[in-house]
């Protein structure tokens, strides 16, 4: 999908007017779009631009329709900046709603979105691998979004452990939302490396899924409400 010169300011607004015609009900909002295209763009072979479109706009049909067709060459454009920084190797610069208006910014529903994209992946991220340290090597990376979309508290709870709350809550969070942007860089480089045939080493320890679990277990977060069914 992606092809010519990033969008302006202008752009954007139009992007974000379109997206919000009432014929897409299904459409991605602009933060969504973001965090599903770092993951599209990402994994052992991008999703293909056609899939892309059909996701980000609801259906097929609603890529077809007027508004469709004004919004396919902006997201072109859009997708060819997130993709530009992913290749350099940079973090990305986060476009973030709140729930409401004057909120403060969530980043649950970019998350989200990230992960949407490994699920829609054409090929599974994890039976791609084969080597444990390069398997630890992406489960650290990916432990950011299960903090922030609140799915490795929804395991613990399944798993009748308890939560960090309160303050031990927010520094879990803010942590995670710190480590997000370079946590999406390096799954990306991660992939580059691997469709280039090379094997990806940890230069240095880094805390994550192998760290002790938050609900204070006393087990790893992978193997306890980090654990991949």
């Amino acid at each position: 999908m992606p092809t010519t010169s990033p969008l302006t300011d202008a752009d954007l607004d139009q992007l974000e007017a379109l997206l919000d015609d009432p014929s897409l009900d299904e459409a991605m909002r602009l933060d969504e779009i973001q965090g599903y295209l770092c993951g599209a763009f990402s994994g052992p072979s991008p999703i293909p631009a056609e899939q892309q479109l059909q996701e980000i706009l609801g259906s097929d049909e609603a890529v077809a329709s007027p508004v469709g067709q004004q919004l396919v060459p902006l997201l072109q454009r859009f997708a060819a900046t997130q993709q530009a920084a992913l290749d350099a190797g940079e973090a990305p610069l986060f476009l973030l709603y709140g729930e409401e208006e004057d909120a403060p910014e969530d980043y649950e529903a970019w998350c989200s979105a990230y992960l949407f994209a490994v699920d829609g992946s054409p090929e599974d991220w994890f039976e791609a691998i084969q080597a444990e340290e390069e398997l630890d090597y992406l489960d650290e990376r990916l432990f950011p979004f299960m903090i922030l979309t609140g799915e490795a508290e929804k395991a613990a709870l399944e798993h009748g452990e308890e939560w960090p709350s309160g303050e031990e809550k927010a520094e879990l969070e803010q942590k995670a939302m710190d480590d997000l942007g370079e946590a999406v860089a390096e799954i990306h480089r991660f992939w580059q490396a691997k469709r280039g045939g090379e094997t990806v080493r940890r230069d240095a320890p880094k805390v994550g899924r192998n760290a002790p679990c938050p609900c204070g277990s006393g087990k790893k977060y992978k193997q306890c409400c980090g654990k991949l069914d």
